[in-house]
């Protein structure tokens, strides 16, 4: 896998870090996530493949390990507000260097993920997804009612604009290790991270000349506005997504929606849509009535069926049940993606199968780190002695 050998070190955290370590995980990196001493469990889902080491980061026992493993390390994850890191003495000049003095690991790649950006107004106040999304400017674009937009979980801010950034970042950093042997720090604000990567809709909405998204929110092509570029309600309380944009692909999506509507319907209705009315505006109330009252008429796996294999760009609405079994049966997490193969392994290299095991017990690979580090038994029971770990239940010697 691409990075075999490489060993990360997740100081653990909520969402983006714990994504980022994720990807680097599933694509062969060794991640050890440290958590707190006083964990006896942990809200962190996306720990598959990782190893847990529990130390209090406040005693300088705990310190001395923490350095130790770090300097071993090629990848740091820091998931903290501006400044926790430095205070703990953890922070990027102590292994990179600054100002001519030589740092204890000068390869490696120190990657943070701050809410808000490291400048400005807000970097020093708590934040979540929603927050980080208003300040972007895309959560103000994003469909909803005419009186205010809805948020989509917390996906565009933690996990597309955090975790998945980040990731990209220490990949970039490792390139540049590469050819320059030196470490880089990776700097990942949420806010900046949502804006990037909706990069497409913000430059619309920024030259309206382009038409995109020229109306307020709900009226555009993309938001909700068009009846075609939608979501209905079918017989049975489930849905359809719709998004045939194209000229070609709403022809079809039109005859095969009104071929499968009951006779009485059409007749009823006294008005069947052309397709050659797509982009006509004024129509577009009358059209979004006539596919709401259609798609009624049927379940959604009867609509699902009425447009399989064709051109239609309509498909049914799954539940994470659902979409699970149609990925992998008995899986119980969405599988690593993108998949990297060469053409002579990609019949033969083994999905990474989740055995259903969603949480990871902070330290149960504390003594097993230790040993790898190169403690000795004296210094494990300093440790246990200076609160550093915890030996209640730990018998074992290293």
């Amino acid at each position: 896998m691409a990075l075999k050998g490489i060993k990360v070190v997740e100081f653990a955290g909520l969402a983006p870090g714990p994504f980022a370590g994720l990807v680097l995980a599933d694509n062969g990196a060794t991640v050890v996530r440290i958590d707190k001493t006083s964990s006896s469990s942990s809200s962190d889902i996306l720990c598959r493949n990782k190893r847990s080491l529990a130390i209090d980061s406040k005693t300088q026992s705990g310190v001395i390990v923490l350095k130790r493993l770090i300097s071993s390390s090629d990848i740091l994850i820091d998931p903290f507000r501006p400044g926790v890191m430095e205070r703990l003495g953890l922070g990027p000049a102590v292994f990179l260097g600054k100002d001519g003095e030589v740092g204890l690991n000068g390869r490696l790649i120190y990657a943070r993920i701050a809410g808000f950006p490291r400048t400005g107004s807000y970097k020093d106040m708590a934040g979540h997804d929603i927050n980080y999304l208003a300040l972007s400017g895309i959560l103000s674009m994003l469909p909803g009612s005419h009186d205010r937009p809805t948020f989509p979980l917390n996906l565009l801010a933690d996990f597309a604009g955090g975790g998945l950034i980040c990731a990209l970042g220490i990949m970039l950093a490792l390139f540049e290790r590469n050819s320059s042997g030196r470490g880089q720090v990776v700097n990942v604000d949420m806010v900046s991270g949502a804006r990037y990567v909706s990069s497409f809709p913000l430059i619309h909405a920024l030259n309206p000349s382009t038409g995109t998204f020229a109306g307020n929110r709900g009226d555009n092509l993309l938001d909700g506005g068009a009846p075609f570029y939608s979501i209905y309600s079918c017989k049975d309380g489930a849905c359809m997504s719709v998004g045939c944009l194209e000229p070609q692909f709403f022809a079809t999506f039109i005859e095969h929606f009104t071929k499968a509507l009951p006779s009485d319907f059409k007749q009823q209705s006294g008005w069947v849509p052309h397709s050659s009315a797509q982009f006509d505006r004024d129509t577009w109330p009358k059209l979004k009535s006539f596919l709401e009252l259609g798609f009624k008429t049927h379940t959604r796996d009867e609509w699902a069926a009425v447009f399989m294999n064709t051109d239609s760009c309509a498909v049914p609405i799954l539940t994470p049940e659902e979409a699970n079994k149609k990925e992998i049966p008995g899986q119980f997490a969405p599988l690593p993606h993108p998949r990297v193969l060469t053409m002579s392994n990609s019949d033969i290299v083994p999905l990474p199968i989740n055995d259903g095991t969603i949480e990871l017990s902070p330290g149960k690979h504390t003594l097993e780190i230790l040993r790898e580090l190169g403690f000795t038994n004296d210094e494990y029971q300093k440790l246990i002695q200076d609160g550093a770990i915890e030996g209640s239940g730990l018998k074992s010697k290293l």
